[in-house]
């Protein structure tokens, strides 16, 4: 060190505990800064290939909803009547449904009702989604 680091490391050393905390308030005040954060001297290292990240679980959907989209006029009837089957509607329900597109036929239910059901539509012409 040179002696002038080293005549202020000796001066510093002789201040009492109230004389370093007015200090420290200067030295922030002067130059702009806070004392109180302190810099992080962490490390942090990356993986070196994707391999070495962990795996993320990434949940399956298990409920599906069924979406009547679309209803070509000549197929409304024969469409209709499968909508009735499908559910518990009634006649007029029903018709309100299939004439209301796109609307929602059914409401979380597995993936495998949920192909059966726009199976069967689409063999009588409706087009259908599920999400």
């Amino acid at each position: 060190m040179n002696n002038k680091i080293d005549n202020i490391i000796e001066e510093l050393k002789s201040l009492t505990l109230l004389e370093a905390a007015e200090l420290v308030k200067q030295i922030e005040e002067t130059f702009g800064v806070d004392a109180s954060v302190m810099p992080s001297t962490s490390v942090v290292t990356m993986p070196n290939n994707i391999s070495d990240f962990p795996e993320e679980k990434i949940e399956e959907k298990t409920e599906f909803d069924v979406i009547l989209e679309e209803v070509p006029a000549p197929k409304k009837i024969t469409i209709l009547k499968v909508v009735r089957s499908l559910t518990a509607l009634g006649l007029k329900e029903a018709k309100e449904l299939v004439e209301s597109t796109p609307k929602l036929i059914k409401e979380s239910i597995s993936k495998e009702d949920a192909e059966e059901i726009r199976s069967k539509l689409e063999e009588v012409g409706a087009t259908v989604s599920i999400k």
